[in-house]
């Protein structure tokens, strides 16, 4: 069986997450993907090195890959990207907004190139508006578009980032990879190419959903007066606390939350995932506790308003958290799973590469890299019956590709080694 993407050529000018990461996901899909990459290399690769040029993090983000490095300020270089775009059906790139027409590799030159090209452009912020210009990274869009409000840590005084994973550069990357999917589907429909725009905001607003949603009848007086209260905070040159306090009124949260949550039990800790009224009931009734909340005739906008609510809730909180902690984390799996509650046992994200459950769907697989040798990294996200997807290769090595890739546009060996010499490539 083929792969979705089979035969599919991706010409990848990327560097730190976002488009990286969609390109390794596009390779999942069988695209034959060339990255360019600074002569020095993609800065992630000097990241925590674990070899010379070689990180966790790069090897994660650009698996399926070859590796064509290239300084793009020298003309010979440019040459090797217009001998190499014609044969080429994608474009992805995400460098700073004014480079790729400094460098001679905008969309407009290269659809000269390549009218059926499709070329995915990812910036920060967008390519219109006060802000196009600025370079971007997952810190700066997280403050800019509330996700690190949102979150609502603080540490002394200042918002903490949402730092697990580089959560807009990781979700940009599949929304890229999205994008180049429907792109070559019309493609196919029409025969006609298109450049594609994506940015670190755009993806950062749409994955906050009913956060972001202003539904004008209960939201827009609220708003337009906490907008009007933040400013009196700013100019008075108040605290982030007290600015957070005050956004906290917004979205006031009902005391007493026992429903979803991570609890202690006797030898770790169970996760609970419930989101409606019934699995709610059946997990109250496990745990033998009495919640108000689901007695008849309970007015949750009247509660809201009693001074006694808090305390109602710290008591709901105190007599579950007692009750898990009786019990170890396997019992509780099992009376969980018998309710019909969601739930789950916490887990650290590297035992995922030993995890029974991981490893029987594909979602943790093993390879072998050429300078650092094996390893286990996560697996392709979709499963697809008539076209599965798997994963390639592991990351390539700086240059590791060179002469393969431009042996195949017609260079010889002795050229090579000359664009080498004069710091063209390596």
């Amino acid at each position: 069986m083929s792969t979705p993407l089979e035969g599919i050529r991706i010409l990848e000018f990327s560097q730190i997450v976002a488009a990286p990461f969609a390109g390794a996901l596009l390779s999942d899909m069988g695209a034959d993907i060339i990255k360019v990459e600074s002569t020095l290399g993609d800065p992630v690769r000097a990241y925590q090195p674990i070899v010379p040029d070689e990180s966790r993090i790069y090897m994660a983000l650009n698996r399926g890959k070859r590796s064509l490095p290239l300084d793009l300020s020298k003309d010979e270089a440019r040459e090797i990207i217009y001998k190499l775009v014609p044969d080429m059906d994608v474009v992805i790139i995400n460098y700073r907004p004014d480079v790729p027409q400094k460098l001679g590799i905008d969309y407009e030159t290269l659809a000269e190139l390549n009218p059926q090209l499709i070329y995915c452009q990812n910036t920060a912020f967008g390519l219109e508006g006060p802000h196009h210009y600025r370079p971007g990274s997952d810190i700066v869009t997280q403050s800019m578009t509330g996700l690190m409000t949102a979150e609502g840590k603080v540490e002394n005084g200042i918002p903490q980032l949402i730092q697990a994973t580089a959560l807009a550069d990781h979700a940009t990357g599949i929304s890229i990879a999205w994008g180049v999917s429907a792109a070559l589907y019309v493609r196919e429909k029409t025969g006609k190419g298109q450049k594609i725009e994506a940015s670190l905001m755009a993806t950062s607003l749409a994955i906050q959903t009913q956060r972001l949603i202003q539904v004008d009848v209960v939201d827009k007086e609220n708003r337009e007066e906490f907008f009007s209260d933040l400013e009196t905070l700013q100019q008075e040159g108040r605290s982030y606390e007290e600015m957070l306090k005050l956004h906290q009124g917004l979205r006031p949260r009902p005391p007493g939350n026992i429903y979803y949550r991570t609890f202690q039990t006797k030898d770790g800790n169970v996760t609970i995932g419930c989101l409606s009224d019934p699995p709610k009931q059946r997990m109250a009734q496990l745990l033998g506790i009495h919640d108000p909340r689901f007695d008849e005739g309970y007015d949750p906008i009247e509660a809201a308003n009693d001074p006694n609510a808090a305390a109602e809730g710290e008591k709901l909180i105190e007599e579950a958290e007692s009750r898990f902690r009786e019990k170890t984390t396997k019992e509780w799996l099992h009376l969980l799973d018998d309710a019909g509650i969601p739930a789950g046992p916490l887990h650290f994200t590297e035992e995922m590469t030993k995890d029974e459950q991981a490893i029987a769907n594909g979602y943790i697989v093993d390879l072998d890299h050429s300078l650092v040798g094996g390893m286990k990294m996560y697996g392709p996200p979709l499963k697809m019956s008539e076209t599965p997807l798997e994963v390639q290769r592991p990351a390539p090595a700086l240059g590791e590709h060179t002469d393969e890739v431009l042996s195949s546009i017609g260079y010889t060996s002795e050229q090579i080694k000359d664009l080498r010499e004069s710091g063209v490539t390596r």
